[in-house]
């Protein structure tokens, strides 16, 4: 397949997702485009129908990932894990199986363990071969293992590659997707066969990177890229704000608490909602991914059993260019998580989102987003699914806001938290890896220079 003429060389992202809700992948296309990469960002299709469309001049081509029951390689086909499934076999038992399997086959138990990780390459595996890229950018942890067989198919058939490795968090510290116990095992196997294959590891956060390093035994220390917002999408007209109050009814003089990002309990959204007994006349917006999804259903039930209904309001995600100016049209920002290991090592996005859109931020009393608010003096620590202390945080705030916003006026503060310095390091990252483009290439921004 021909590269885009003038291309520094041909860079195909992978992610496990449908690409419209992670900003992450959408600004590394789109900033790769914009520096001469040919970019294919291939994700998973939604509804099982390809859909193609553009991030700037980056493809996006959504994969059809085929029925649940598709087949899967002989060997996983007789694995354990479906006969355990079939007798109907308890904790214990699948417990013991994992740990076995592990014995057995070490890191390759996860084909026994999760068998279903095949279906990615089925559905991404024969497009990466076609498109034949100089680069592979593999998104998190499932996407890891296509990268790295393609690349091996790649170098076997005397084509030169290299894959990097985009580490969005600390799989050993996260909770697991699935109730059942082989997942976590078996998605920490696959992660380890694979991660030796990286030529280059990125990821967003300096504890993150210092983790992997020593989980994986990495030559080197993972690039730091962090999931900023880009300046271009903070300075966006303020159409988008006035529909975060207008659309809930709200005038200027209510109180706005606003949470955007994913709904799951162990984001800690049920303190959120418990605490608004105790802020009389304060409204709270959630902004979330599945604004009708169980989860939020039960948040809602809560609300209007403790008779705050009418001040919990719901809406879905918004295009990422639109998220900061969405947000400014609050009086403050919460992250309320709960204490996970992963979300103690870094300043997740919505960080980000909240400090561009200058918005006071009420955190819970994870480490690294504790540490920072604290030194910045851009909005105060509650303790963890304490709602009580998360209602004195929030008067604080709303008692003396300007205190809190005054941090930005520290020109430095959101420099450095900018997706056009994040996208330089990613350039230097994939220039290193194809040296063709070192010289005489744009910069992340499409400049020559």
């Amino acid at each position: 397949m021909e590269i885009r003429a003038g291309a520094r060389g041909r860079v195909v992202m992978l992610v496990d997702n449908a690409v419209q809700g992670d900003s992450r992948v959408q600004k590394s296309a789109r900033s790769a485009a914009e520096a001469g990469w040919d970019v294919t960002l291939l994700g998973r299709s939604p509804d099982g129908e390809p859909h193609r469309w553009h991030i700037g001049d980056a493809l996006v081509r959504l994969l059809p990932m085929g029925r649940p029951g598709a087949p899967v390689p002989r060997t996983p086909r007789r694995n354990a894990a479906a006969l355990l499934g079939h007798l109907g076999l308890r904790t214990p038992v699948e417990r013991a199986y994992t740990r076995l399997c592990l014995r057995l086959y070490g890191d390759r138990a996860w084909r026994r363990l999760q068998p279903a990780l095949w279906s990615y390459e089925h559905a991404y595996g024969p497009v990466l071969d076609e498109l034949a890229p100089d680069l592979i950018h593999a998104n998190d942890f499932r996407m890891l293992g296509v990268g790295a067989r393609g690349l091996l198919r790649a170098r076997a058939a005397g084509r030169r590659a290299a894959l990097v490795w985009d580490a969005h968090e600390f799989l050993p510290g996260i909770k697991p997707w699935s109730d059942n116990v082989r997942w976590l095992p078996a998605q920490l196997a696959h992660e380890r066969e694979y991660a030796r294959h990286a030529d280059a590891v990125v990821t967003v956060s300096p504890e993150l990177a210092r983790l992997l390093r020593r989980e994986h035994d990495l030559p080197e220390l993972p690039t730091v890229v962090l999931n900023a917002p880009d300046r271009r999408e903070t300075d966006q007209p303020v159409r988008a704000t006035q529909t975060l109050r207008a659309g809930f009814g709200l005038g200027p003089g209510d109180p706005l608490l606003v949470y955007s990002g994913a709904a799951a309990p162990q984001r800690g959204l049920d303190v959120l909602v418990e605490a608004l007994p105790l802020l009389p006349g304060v409204h709270v917006a959630l902004v979330v991914n599945h604004p009708d999804g169980e989860y939020v259903r039960s948040l809602a039930a809560r609300a209007a059993d403790l008779g705050v209904g009418g001040r919990l309001h719901v809406r879905g995600y918004v295009p990422h260019d639109e998220v900061v100016p969405l947000l400014a049209g609050a009086d403050l920002g919460v992250i309320p998580i709960q204490h996970w290991p992963n979300h103690e090592i870094a300043l997740i996005t919505k960080f980000f989102e909240y400090s561009h859109a200058r918005l006071p931020i009420v955190v819970s009393d994870v480490r690294t987003m504790a540490g920072t608010v604290r030194a910045t003096g851009q909005g105060e620590v509650f303790r963890a699914g304490d709602a009580g202390d998360l209602a004195r945080a929030v008067r604080a705030v709303l008692a003396d806001p300007g205190r809190y916003r005054a941090a930005y006026d520290d020109p430095a503060l959101l420099a450095g938290w900018t997706w056009e310095r994040q996208a330089v390091e990613l350039d230097r990252v994939y220039a290193r890896l194809v040296p063709a483009a070192v010289a005489g290439g744009a910069d992340a921004y499409g400049r020559v220079g």
